[in-house]
């Protein structure tokens, strides 16, 4: 970005925080079919919740708080206007989102740090959640700054409640690496996890993402929530292998896509030689030894010095036990 660039975001900023105030524009919003006045709301950092797909899944609370607050920090200025709008609320927006965050951070701090109250929210859900709102948070502590929470929807935790699954423990990864080996690679270190693990994923990698989790994790329960809240919400829910052979046979969903694996089942240790062997054969087409003795181990539950010497009994290579360091006495 250029200087002249940056110089005419900060000025749009401070035309677009400061039109509020100076202009003596309404904090007024629509609930429930009725009219309200938002009251004055305290100076800081409003992390506000706003719906995953349907709008009617939003707080009093949140709404009188987007309507009282200087201005509204929006990932993407687009999609929050249209839930301004649909509650008829005119607090001035502001972009923020992770190409222009390191430019606009330095102002948004030092708005709020002169006695401003903005409110901080995302695309859809909780602020922070997969989404650059992070760094603002921490440098406003940093400063001294009140952060105040105003919680909702989650995406995360309306797929959980679903999916059938263990909720007692869970653990959000987010998106894994969009390169097969790297994706086998940390799905094998999440695999000793003893919770739901929890994944955001995009229609286009879908079916390549379960396929790799059904061959690094075996036959684990699983569910595939998409268009949450929304009129086309579907929850399908399946062991892994079967889900990865449906959707191979029916092409990816459409929409948003939470994807949920239940945790490790302790008592599920494998040894039959024949499926060993046969996991480890699939993962070294891509992986190294090393590598593949992990992720085979984690699916099937045998000590992983045990699978590792198998692995080199199977390819026969001594250079791969030099490669890798590892060693099997």
């Amino acid at each position: 970005m250029s200087l002249s660039d940056r110089e005419r975001k900060s000025a749009d900023f401070r035309a677009d925080a400061a039109a509020k105030p100076d202009s003596g524009a309404s904090s007024a919003f629509t609930a429930f079919g009725l009219r309200a006045e938002a009251e004055p709301i305290r100076k800081g950092l409003h992390v506000v919740a706003t719906p995953i797909g349907n709008l009617g899944d939003i707080s009093f609370r949140a709404l009188a708080t987007l309507a009282a607050a200087d201005a509204v920090v929006a990932e993407d200025t687009r999609v929050t206007k249209t839930l301004l709008a649909h509650y008829g609320i005119a607090t001035p927006l502001v972009a923020y989102h992770e190409h222009n965050a390191a430019v606009m951070r330095p102002h948004l701090l030092a708005r709020l740090a002169g006695g401003g109250a903005l409110a901080l929210v995302s695309d859809a859900g909780t602020p922070l959640v997969s989404d650059p709102g992070y760094r603002l948070v921490a440098d406003a502590l940093a400063q001294n700054i009140e952060v105040i929470s105003v919680p909702g929807a989650s995406a995360v935790l309306a797929a959980l409640v679903v999916a059938g699954l263990p909720t007692d423990r869970f653990f959000f990864e987010g998106f894994l690496p969009p390169k097969s080996a790297a994706r086998r690679q940390r799905i094998a270190e999440l695999a000793p996890i003893p919770g739901t693990l929890v994944f955001f994923e995009s229609p286009r990698r879908i079916v390549e993402t379960v396929a790799d989790l059904a061959a690094v994790l075996g036959p684990r329960d699983a569910a595939l929530a998409r268009e949450l809240t929304k009129y086309y919400e579907t929850v399908r829910r399946a062991p892994l292998p079967e889900l990865a052979a449906a959707l191979q046979s029916e092409g990816p969903p459409k929409g948003e896509i939470v994807l949920l694996v239940g945790p490790p089942d302790a008592r599920a240790v494998s040894d039959n030689q024949d499926e060993i062997d046969a996991r480890l054969t699939d993962a070294l087409q891509t992986l190294s030894v090393k590598d593949a003795a992990a992720i085979v181990s984690a699916a099937t539950g045998q000590p992983r010095r045990k699978v590792y010497a198998r692995a080199i009994e199977l390819t026969g290579s001594s250079e791969s036990r030099n490669k890798t360091g590892e060693k099997t006495d």
